[in-house]
């Protein structure tokens, strides 16, 4: 372990250890002791400004100190069946909105369940930036040991995607997200059952896949730098990830050292009846050193390490967003290509060429709103971690320092008596 890594004071996270994709169901899978048994005549290609458009229908309210839906996630339980092991959590939500039947609601949903809500919350807002869900994997050869900081991990996760989409003004309307919230597990699964079959969406994925391969003509400069920022700001979180990951698997490394160099000095002390009280200062200066090491850990491992994770799968929800802005966009370009092009049906393909307009407008308008609020939010989630972990280092050094000044301080003591004791006699 390098001295360099040591001092530059990085913790490590409970779970550093190799990532394995599950195959399996959605949810993670636990094996735990402790669980419950259940069984727009001219068309312009450029960026539309119809003043007939539906940008008005995404147009951002002013943000309210008064929000009127709250969610909380907790309280996570295992269960089994004959098929699977899986964790539910529970989903609390108190609301003054009178659309709602009640003004409090308490539901039970799964990992799978909060898949789905984003899949439906993204299909119904394309171009709306909705934060991204934990992945799904497990630690090698780590499921038993960390089991408990894995599902606090994830807890913590879940409960943030969802108070993200509570305090967003369009969002939180989603008629998904109502019934996610509100529904018993019979009738979410029925509801589930109503989506988009099979069939529709890879109809909507190669669609995709062919506005992609046309590519967009004319997109705004904003969005050109929008694209720019983000492709940065990917490349910049993904290589903290990484150092940071790393770095906190050595650390860890060098802590778990640490904890067999103290007893071996109360060992010594055994054998050494002129060096007992030097050797356990030196245990007790080591014992102290870890205790503020493993606080130091704990913290940045529920803060700053899956903070950074967490704005790498951020910055890859805002590329798809970009690229379903460009796909609408595309769109709208081809038909006013064929526009163009064609003389018969014009008046029939006019009215196609204005809705495009209108949603491309919309995509816009929705995306430039989102994308301030999801600065705001970012910058403050991270300067929030930055401060925190700060506030630990220095505290960390500050009672590491403490610890040796004293034994410094009682060695001292000790020679000026033993040299008073020499000059007496």
């Amino acid at each position: 372990m390098s001295s360099d890594l040591t001092a530059a004071g990085f913790p490590t996270p409970a779970l550093t250890e190799e990532m394995l994709e599950l195959d399996e169901d959605d949810d993670l899978e636990v094996f735990s002791k402790d669980v419950t048994l259940t069984d727009g005549s001219s068309v312009s290609a450029s960026l539309p400004t119809s003043p007939s458009s539906m940008t008005n229908q995404y147009r951002f309210e002013e943000e309210s100190d008064t929000r009127d839906i709250f969610v909380t996630v907790d309280n996570p339980e295992s269960h089994v069946t004959a098929l699977e092991t899986f964790i539910t959590y529970r989903v609390v939500t108190k609301t003054t909105r009178s659309d709602f039947d009640s003004c409090e609601f308490e539901v039970r949903r799964r990992y799978q369940d909060f898949l789905w809500l984003r899949d439906r919350v993204e299909e119904t807002h394309p171009t709306l930036i909705v934060h991204p869900l934990p992945e799904k994997f497990v630690m090698k050869g780590m499921v038993e040991r960390f089991n408990d900081d894995f599902i606090e991990t994830r807890r913590k996760a879940l409960h943030k995607f969802l108070c993200r989409i509570a305090e967003h003004s369009i969002l939180s309307c989603n008629a998904d997200f109502k019934i996610f919230l509100t529904a018993q597990a019979w009738e979410l699964t029925s509801h589930k059952k109503q989506g988009p079959g099979l069939l529709s969406r890879m109809g909507d994925t190669v669609r995709a896949v062919a506005a992609s391969v046309r590519g967009v003509k004319n997109r705004p400069e904003e969005f050109v730098a929008m694209q720019e920022y983000v492709d940065t700001f990917s490349q910049r979180m993904s290589s903290l990830d990484k150092v940071t990951q790393r770095i906190a698997k050595e650390i860890k490394e060098y802590l778990d050292d640490l904890k067999h160099y103290g007893p071996t000095y109360v060992l010594w002390s055994g054998s050494e009846e002129e060096l007992v009280e030097p050797l356990k200062g030196v245990a007790s200066c080591i014992d102290t050193c870890c205790q503020a090491t493993e606080e130091q850990l704990s913290q940045m491992s529920n803060n700053l390490v899956p903070l950074l994770h967490e704005y790498v799968l951020c910055s890859d929800a805002i590329k798809a967003v970009l690229r379903r802005r460009d796909n609408i966009q595309t769109d709208y370009e081809a038909k006013c290509d064929i526009l163009v092009s064609k003389q018969a049906d014009r008046e029939a393909l006019k009215g196609e060429v204005e809705k495009l307009e209108d949603r491309v407008e919309c995509a816009n308008s929705a995306l430039k709103g989102d994308w301030e609020r999801w600065q705001s939010n970012m910058r403050g989630d991270v300067k929030a971690a930055f401060v925190s972990t700060a506030e630990k280092n220095v505290d960390y050094y500050e009672k590491c320092l403490a610890a040796w000044e004293s034994f410094l301080t009682s060695m001292n003591a000790d020679q000026s008596v033993e040299k008073s004791a020499g000059l007496t006699s």
